[in-house]
């Protein structure tokens, strides 16, 4: 059995690669760029407008994972161009491969489409998906953390000066990386009642995390009692704009992504859980964020 694999070389793609390594499972993943020899892993040259490479990903495929996708873009049509006309590349290879099991991974903002020209075309890109013809599966991750996340390790950095801060006051779900990589391999090689459905997976803590209580735990995870206090609105979209205007294209706080943090409820939706008997979290969050915090200080984040 081979899978195909779009965003293999990012973070959660990566994980991905990881645990089909240890399941033996054979991945066939595109990339843009050279790569080193990656044990069960068959590199192919491509990027998400190449459509010959799309073709060659998908051919004799049980299934493609679709996790590539902009989560940062200067305007709406960066957004469009990697989330919305990105998706229908991936199913035309998909269809022309002759490939029907086809796992998109969207996001929670996909929930919010007026919030933010991100989760606008999540939401967009979903659709696309859902009348694809495919046997489609949709996974919302919340926020996703662990070894390598360039995202969340501002947050880790910070902890280390004794200051976490926070969007307004807030609820939000968080999933360890290794748990959702484990959730999208299973799900490429099953059927069944996963067919069809939106599923929304998290840490299975009830409710998620008030904000405050993810910097405190953060702060644990490095050693660190911390303060965090939470962020207005407009005080969160004027620092986004100077992080725009300093960091340009590599600003981690823009104010389309101010506008979807300022949100009080980014939890996983419990009529969207996986179902149990399919599929458990195996890390708990205070010893995952643990485990983060070391990978960044033995690979010299810090």
């Amino acid at each position: 059995m081979t899978l195909a694999v779009t965003g293999g070389t990012g973070f959660v793609g990566q994980a991905v690669l990881d645990a089909a390594g240890e399941q033996n499972v054979a991945v066939r993943a595109l990339t843009r760029r050279e790569q080193e020899g990656r044990q069960g892993v068959t590199w192919v040259r491509g990027d998400l407008a190449t459509h010959g490479a799309l073709r060659d990903l998908a051919r004799g495929a049980r299934a493609v994972i679709h996790i590539a996708g902009v989560v940062n873009a200067p305007d709406t049509a960066g957004f469009h161009a990697g989330n919305v006309a990105g998706t229908e590349t991936v199913i035309d290879a998909a269809r022309d491969a002759g490939v029907s099991r086809f796992i998109h991974v969207s996001s929670l903002a996909a929930r919010e489409p007026g919030l933010s020209d991100y989760g606008h075309s999540k939401r967009l890109a979903e659709e696309i998906v859902q009348t694809s013809g495919l046997d489609w599966t949709i996974v919302r991750p919340p926020a996703v953390y662990g070894p390598r996340d360039t995202e969340m390790f501002e947050l880790f950095k910070s902890a280390r000066w004794g200051i976490v801060p926070m969007p307004p006051q807030g609820r939000a779900s968080i999933i360890y990386v290794d748990d959702l990589a484990r959730l999208l391999l299973l799900l490429a090689q099953t059927d069944g009642d996963s067919v069809a459905r939106i599923f929304e997976p998290d840490d299975g803590r009830a409710g998620g995390w008030r904000h405050s209580e993810l910097a405190q735990a953060i702060g644990a995870a490095v050693g660190r009692r911390v303060w965090s206090p939470n962020v207005p609105r407009a005080l969160l979209l004027g620092a986004a704009r100077i992080d725009r205007a300093v960091r340009r294209m590599g600003a981690k706080l823009t104010p389309d992504r101010a506008r979807y943090m300022s949100h009080p409820d980014w939890t996983s939706a419990t009529d969207r859980a996986v179902p149990p008997d399919l599929w458990k979290p195996e890390i708990e969050t205070r010893q995952g964020l643990v485990e983060t915090a070391r990978w960044y200080e033995r690979n010299d984040w810090f």
